[in-house]
């Protein structure tokens, strides 16, 4: 893999806390929105099918399940 620069402070500063807080804000961010997709594609993956299933027994002329199943 690539290699990673860092850039480090010596001593305390307000300015280098800040930069590392809005860093880790960053990366939170990134976390957070990596992991939500992650589960969004998973109930997206195993919800879809049975939504379409809920719909169509919903609509007015009322099928049976292998009407709605069979391709023809």
């Amino acid at each position: 893999m690539g290699s990673r620069v860092t850039l480090r402070t010596k001593g305390k500063g307000v300015k280098g806390a800040k930069v590392s807080e809005e860093k880790s804000m960053v990366d939170s961010f990134k976390e957070w929105s990596t992991w939500t997709m992650k589960k969004a594609k998973v109930v997206t993956h195993y919800g879809f099918i049975p939504l379409i299933i809920i719909i169509g027994m919903n609509s007015d002329p009322k099928p049976q399940v292998y009407q709605l199943l069979s391709p023809v």
